[in-house]
C-alpha cells in the first residue's frame, strides 16, 4: 500500500489512565506497528497544562505520523471541519459514551459525506435503549466492546454494521510474575500481611462505582473473620467530588488502622501489574460498568475477581463453563435515568451477597485461589488476546477504507433517502 491510511480519532488523551484513553493507545500503536497509518489524535476529558500540538515520537513512527491536538471537552464542531479540512484524513473514529457525541452527530453528514465514520461503543445495560437509535444511525461502522453492547446494537440499529471488539491488555506488562518475586513485593509493599488476604480495587470514586458501599460491608466482612486477617487496598481518589470522602468513612467505622490502605498517586502500568500480581483478588461491584479494566488486567496477572454480573464484567469472569473468580447475580435492578438518557438498568448488589464473596474467596485454600487465577490467564489470552485486538482493527480500517472510500473515492453513503409523505 503507497498511500498510508490517515485516520482522525476523538477520544480521551491516549497517554490518560482512563480505560477509554488506555485503548485508544493500544489500538493506535499496534496500528502503527504495522506501517500502514498515520494518526491525529484529539486528545480530550482532561485538564491540559499545556495546549501545544504534539508530534508523538515512537520506535514505530516516523515524524508526523502520530500528531496530538489537545482539546477541552472533545472539541468543537468548528474545530473538528477546519482540522478535516487542512489534514484530509481517511476515516474518523470516535470512542466513549454517546453523550458526549451529539454535537458531532449533528454534523455527520458534514463528515460521512468526506469519510466513513467509525463509533467504539459501549453501553452498560438493558433495556434496550430506543433512543440511541438516532445517534448508531449517524455511523457507518460501530465497533462493540461487549457483548452486551453488540446484542443491543444489532437490535436497536440493524441497519448498522456491528462487530464485536472487545478489550486487551498488554502482556508485555500485565502477566503473571514468579512466585519469588511476588513474594518479595508483598513483603515490600504490605509488610504486615503475611497472614493476611487482601483484597484490591482499582476504580474512580464516583458513585456507580459503589465505594463507600464496599469499604461499609469489608467493615461487616472484618467483623467476622477478624480486622488482623484481611486489608482492602483502594486505589482511587479519596475526596473525588463525583464520590464520597472516604477517608471520613473509614474513622466513622474504627477501620482507619491499615484495615482500609489508599493508593492516591498515579502509577506506571508496570507497578500496577505488580500490585496485581501481590494481591489475592480484586473487586468491581458497580451498579453499572460497560466493560472494568481493571479487573481484566487482574485476570490476565493470574489474580481471581469478585464482580457484579453487569455490563462487560460478565463475560471476564466466566466462559459459560470455567469461572474466574465469583460472579454476583444482582439483588434488584432498578431502573434509572435522566433527561439524555430516558432509562438504563441499575443492578445493585445487597451486602449479604458482597460479604459472602468476600469470605469464599478468604476461605479458599491458597492452592485454590491459584488455579481460579491461573484459568483466568488462559481466558485472557483466548478471549481478549492483544493480537487479536489489534489484528482485528487493522481488519477493520482497511476494509473500511477500501469499501468505503474518502474524498473523492467516498462511496456507499447517501446524505438523503426517500420517504413516503401521506
Amino acid at each position: 500500500m503507497s498511500k498510508k491510511i490517515k485516520i482522525l480519532t476523538i477520544s480521551d488523551h491516549p497517554f490518560s489512565p482512563s480505560g477509554v484513553g488506555t485503548q485508544t493507545k493500544y489500538m493506535i500503536e499496534g496500528m502503527l506497528k504495522t506501517g500502514k497509518y498515520e494518526f491525529i489524535s484529539i486528545a480530550g476529558a482532561m485538564k491540559h497544562h499545556d495546549y501545544t500540538v504534539k508530534k508523538v515520537a515512537t520506535e514505530w513512527t516516523k515524524e508526523d505520523e502520530w500528531i496530538i491536538h489537545p482539546v477541552d471537552g472533545y472539541g468543537t464542531q468548528d474545530f473538528i471541519r477546519s482540522l478535516i479540512r487542512t489534514q484530509r484524513p481517511d476515516i474518523m473514529w470516535i470512542m466513549t459514551d454517546p453523550r458526549f457525541w451529539g454535537w458531532l452527530w449533528h454534523i455527520d453528514q458534514e463528515v460521512r459525506s468526506l469519510m466513513p465514520l467509525i463509533y467504539y461503543h459501549v453501553w452498560d445495560n438493558r433495556p434496550y435503549p430506543e433512543f440511541n437509535k438516532k445517534f448508531y444511525e449517524s455511523n457507518d461502522m460501530i465497533a462493540t466492546i461487549s457483548k452486551v453492547t453488540d446484542d443491543i446494537i444489532k437490535t436497536v440499529a440493524p441497519s448498522v454494521e456491528s462487530i464485536y471488539v472487545p478489550h486487551a491488555v498488554d502482556p508485555n506488562i500485565f502477566k503473571k510474575l514468579p512466585e519469588e518475586e511476588v513474594r518479595t513485593m508483598r513483603n515490600e509493599y504490605w509488610p504486615d500481611s503475611e497472614d493476611k488476604v487482601l483484597f484490591f480495587w482499582n476504580n474512580r470514586n464516583a458513585r456507580r462505582k459503589q465505594s463507600g458501599s464496599l469499604i461499609f460491608w469489608f467493615k461487616d466482612f472484618l467483623d467476622i473473620v477478624g480486622k488482623d486477617k484481611a486489608k482492602l487496598i483502594m486505589h482511587t481518589e479519596v475526596k473525588d467530588q463525583h464520590g464520597q470522602d472516604l477517608e471520613e468513612i473509614i474513622r466513622f467505622l474504627g477501620i482507619d488502622n491499615g484495615e482500609v490502605m489508599f493508593s492516591e498517586k498515579k502509577i506506571p502500568p508496570e507497578t500496577l501489574a505488580k500490585i496485581y500480581n501481590a494481591v489475592d483478588c480484586t473487586i468491581n461491584i458497580s451498579d453499572a460498568e460497560g466493560f472494568g479494566l481493571a479487573t481484566l488486567e487482574s485476570l490476565a496477572c493470574g489474580t481471581p475477581i469478585i464482580v457484579n454480573m453487569t455490563g462487560g464484567l460478565q463475560e471476564q469472569v466466566t466462559d459459560g463453563e470455567n469461572w474466574f473468580g465469583v460472579g454476583l447475580e444482582p439483588t434488584s435492578k432498578a431502573i434509572i435515568g435522566s433527561q439524555d438518557i430516558p432509562w438504563i438498568y441499575e443492578d445493585r448488589l445487597s451486602k449479604e451477597v458482597v460479604v459472602d464473596a468476600l469470605l469464599k474467596i478468604y476461605n479458599m485454600p491458597t492452592e485454590e485461589r491459584n488455579k481460579l487465577g491461573d484459568l483466568g490467564v488462559k481466558h485472557i489470552a483466548k478471549n481478549y488476546n492483544f493480537e487479536n485486538y489489534v489484528t482485528k482493527w487493522d481488519e477493520i480500517f482497511t476494509r473500511t477504507y477500501n469499501e468505503f472510500g474518502s474524498w473523492q473515492s467516498r462511496k456507499n453513503y447517501k446524505a438523503w433517502s426517500f420517504r413516503e409523505v401521506a
